[in-house]
């Protein structure tokens, strides 16, 4: 180690503070340890990196999303039923939110009610007991055709058939038609070619205006609240789809099982979403729709998530799935 400067001693400052003269004449160059001067510093982690390895809620990685590729032209839509027998999953509020934000992507989209609750219709504001038309008389009425019809949902891009507690009584008088699992499927075919995305909102039931809308689709996406109870019923749902991919319509494909109403800080949320990728894999969507009450105010203001509070996260989380969803299916 090199010989360190000699420190003046007390009595050889001068008055004002400085060393004397005798110190001036010396070379005053500092010299340091040779293991100091040369130490590197420890490389800090690239930011790419680190992104790589970012887990999404679902503990898989997150993969980056592109946008969907923009169209020159509209039509062969790909028919998707939000389906799940249990009630109160979130099935309303990811065909409306989910078709606005495909919506915002330059896609032309027809929501269907499906549901004689008419939840749907009435989350895009409209009343269902003031309408002359719904999809009921669409199913019944050989005379009647999408565009009788067919209403605008006040979102530029997407369109509506409107429902009403009147598709109750289509259950019962479709038991006696031929053919009666793709009387929906006949009646949406010339939408087919006008839309790029048809959505339909089933009713949370496994009866035969559900299987109607699974012979009518190309895919199905499941919304699962992050429950224990929802968990235990997809069972039976898989079941259902099986049955009607064999018998009725062999190109239906689960497109994807989405969570919903998810709360990262509860175990019991963890863990249900933990069970649901080990039951499903990859058909289970990266995006999670986390619980948020602006999800109930847009509903009550009769409008998408997206429009209502745009930058919200439950709007983020709706365009993300809208991203997801065209790089699943390509024909979206």
């Amino acid at each position: 180690m090199p010989p360190r400067m000699p420190i003046p001693a007390p009595g050889e400052m001068s008055g004002d503070g400085g060393v004397r003269r005798q110190f001036a004449s010396e070379p005053t160059t500092l010299q340091f340890p040779v293991e100091q001067a040369v130490a590197p510093r420890p490389a800090a982690k690239s930011s790419a990196a680190s992104a790589e390895v970012a887990l999404g809620p679902t503990g898989r990685p997150m993969p980056v999303l592109p946008d969907p590729r923009p169209l020159t032209e509209h039509g062969g839509a790909r028919v998707i039923s939000m389906c799940n027998q249990k009630g109160g999953v979130g099935k309303t509020t990811t065909t409306i939110n989910l078709g606005a934000a495909l919506a915002e992507f330059g896609r032309k989209v027809l929501l269907v009610d499906f549901d004689p609750q008419g939840s749907l219709s009435v989350g895009l504001g409209l009343n269902p007991h003031e309408m002359d038309s719904t999809v009921y008389n669409l199913l019944m009425d050989r005379q009647t055709t999408i565009d009788d019809v067919v209403v605008p949902s006040g979102v530029p891009g997407m369109d509506l058939l409107p429902s009403n507690i009147d598709l109750s009584a289509a259950e019962v008088q479709l038991v006696h038609e031929v053919a009666r699992e793709q009387t929906l499927q006949r009646v949406l075919a010339p939408a087919i070619e006008r839309y790029d995305v048809i959505l339909i909102d089933c009713q949370p039931s496994l009866g035969l205006l559900t299987v109607n809308a699974l012979t009518a689709s190309d895919g199905v996406i499941i919304p699962l609240e992050c429950e224990y109870f929802a968990l235990r019923g997809v069972a039976l749902l898989k079941q259902t789809i099986d049955k009607v991919q064999e018998r009725l319509n062999p190109n239906l494909e689960v497109d994807g099982v989405l969570g919903t109403m998810y709360d990262g800080r509860t175990l019991h949320g963890r863990e249900v979403l933990e069970r649901l990728v080990q039951a499903w894999g990859d058909s289970v969507f990266h995006t999670v729709i986390r619980r948020t009450v602006k999800f109930s105010d847009s509903t009550v203001a009769g409008e998408p998530i997206t429009s209502y509070a745009s930058s919200s996260s439950g709007a983020e989380a709706y365009r993300q799935l809208a991203k997801e969803v065209a790089l699943r299916c390509p024909d979206v």
